[in-house]
């Protein structure tokens, strides 16, 4: 059975409430639930994770370094974070970076990342279904 963490950063814990608009009306705790069926139907067990402090966040990408995958949603540290993208880059489970809504068509600051390079792919602009597709392309993968 596959062992994916499902890791994700500030802001996120509001889900549901926070900008529906960008972010839609499922909360953190509806997307895990969705991504738990999923990964039961796939053959693999997920692990949760949230945190809004950034040195949380390379601990739990460090606890996570022996799993099948990581989905990992930095939010705005994906913008700014060396110290995620280093512990990405420490760790042999292969990552992808998820993003609820397309960072590419929004503010000029949100469509760089500093993770991205250490991902083995990237994953945004559908909404919780991107924590799926994420999922899906772990649980096929090796």
């Amino acid at each position: 059975m596959k062992r994916i963490a499902v890791i994700n950063g500030p802001n996120l814990n509001l889900l549901g409430s926070r900008e529906p608009d960008k972010y839609g009306a499922e909360t953190l705790e509806e997307i895990n639930g969705r991504i738990s069926a999923e990964a039961s139907s796939l053959g693999a067990a997920c692990e949760f994770f949230q945190s809004n402090s950034e040195g949380e966040l390379v601990t739990a990408i460090q606890r996570a370094a022996d799993s099948d995958g990581i989905i990992l949603n930095a939010a705005a540290y994906s913008h700014t974070s060396i110290a995620i993208r280093d512990a990405i880059t420490a760790v042999r489970a292969p990552v992808v970076e998820v993003h609820i809504s397309n960072v590419h068509a929004r503010e000029e600051f949100r469509r760089v990342s500093m993770i991205a390079p250490a991902c083995v792919g990237v994953i945004a602009g559908f909404g919780a279904g991107s924590y799926i597709m994420a999922l899906r392309a772990l649980a096929e993968t090796r």
